[in-house]
């Protein structure tokens, strides 16, 4: 069986989780409910973990896809070096960031996904995952064949080599000949 690369599920999640918070918060700030404070701190944290969260880690195989434009975030989150790439690190972020959300109707579904991410951050931690950035690759042009460069001169069908012509140095040996007799009528 195959290894699973539970940061990949975590990545997932933890995107998904900011999300929900961040409209959980926005429908806080602007219903005005009570304890609305907590609504703005869910935009707030909302934000910061769909910034986080928005680059994917490469896969141990490489066959890692990348999100559009996820390279300008890849750069910043590569920056804050160990912090972001460890994922211990994320796991208690997460789980610090949620709870804050739970005092509040609007952001709890928020809160619980997040710290839903934040176990499942841990548990890729356990296993010896980390982060490591998609930067892009150069693609290498691998050199052209010689019968690439060369295409064929007569268009399809093409007879078989006995039957081809004859270069035209001698009109009358390069002329094709028919091996099925033709009759005028």
């Amino acid at each position: 069986m195959g290894k699973i690369e539970w940061a990949m599920w975590a990545n997932e999640q933890a995107l998904a989780s900011g999300l929900i918070l961040l409209a959980g918060g926005i429908v806080g700030v602007a219903g005005q409910f009570r304890g609305w404070e907590f609504a703005a701190y869910a935009v707030a944290a909302g934000v910061f973990v769909c910034l986080l969260e928005y680059p994917r880690s490469k896969r141990a195989k490489g066959t890692s896809v990348e999100r559009k434009g996820q390279y300008c975030f890849t750069v910043c989150v590569k920056a804050f070096g160990p912090l972001t790439r460890n994922y211990y690190v994320r796991a208690f972020l997460h789980a610090a960031i949620c709870v804050p959300g739970g005092f509040m109707l609007a952001t709890v579904l928020g809160c619980v996904c997040l710290g839903i991410a934040s176990l499942i951050y841990l548990a890729a931690a356990i296993r010896g995952e980390h982060w490591e950035p998609i930067l892009p690759r150069k693609d290498v042009r691998k050199p052209v064949a010689e019968s690439i460069k060369n295409p064929p001169q007569n268009p399809p069908p093409r007879p078989p080599p006995e039957m081809r012509r004859k270069p035209a140095k001698d009109l009358e040996s390069s002329a094709y000949d028919n091996p099925i007799a033709v009759a005028d009528e």
